[in-house]
């Protein structure tokens, strides 16, 4: 686990291997977001957070998930999920439902009319993510992109216990639909 710089210490700075690295993958976390947003906005007028949040809830046996989970799973704020998800309720694509008990807890559930968004756009999806990203890819730089992802993923998480992080970065990943 990477340590915290002191104030008064000099940085760490990025040698040029270091520096054409981070270049390259800040223009993969600015622009790939972008532009699958801007597409799936044209194609299926919802952005891609929102295709995200109806996608993961899409793969669950009930279509439904506690709202923190799903905040989880979809690497957002509670506030943010929560705001976007009012969106969709109103569209009628999710329902919230309050979980009985002691706390603030509340299941979404994805409606019938969610589902059907929610197929209709994922060909268009896949197609762009496709296209942007997984078919541009050798092989080998499909796992390496993978490890990559899997070790990020545990650098920021890095309060998740070391078998969960082992078992996230081993698992194959089942086909998706959406």
């Amino acid at each position: 686990m990477a340590k915290t710089a002191d104030a008064g210490a000099e940085p760490r700075w990025l040698n040029g291997d270091e520096l054409a690295a981070w270049l390259a993958n800040s223009a993969i976390m600015i622009s790939l977001p972008a532009a699958l947003d801007a597409r799936m906005q044209r194609e299926s007028q919802m952005t891609f957070f929102e295709y995200m949040v109806l996608s993961v809830l899409s793969e669950e046996p009930d279509r439904t998930m506690q709202m923190s989970a799903l905040a989880v799973r979809t690497s957002a704020s509670l506030s943010r999920l929560s705001h976007v998800v009012g969106r969709l309720e109103r569209r009628g694509l999710l329902a919230r439902s309050r979980i009985p008990g002691a706390g603030r807890r509340t299941n979404t559930t994805l409606t019938d009319a969610g589902y059907d968004v929610v197929v209709a756009a994922a060909p268009g999806h896949v197609a762009a993510v496709r296209e942007y990203l997984i078919d541009s890819l050798e092989p080998r730089d499909l796992m390496a992109l993978k490890r990559i992802g899997a070790a990020v993923d545990a650098a920021i998480n890095s309060g998740r216990t070391a078998s969960a992080r082992a078992t996230t970065a081993d698992t194959d990943v089942p086909e998706s639909r959406v």
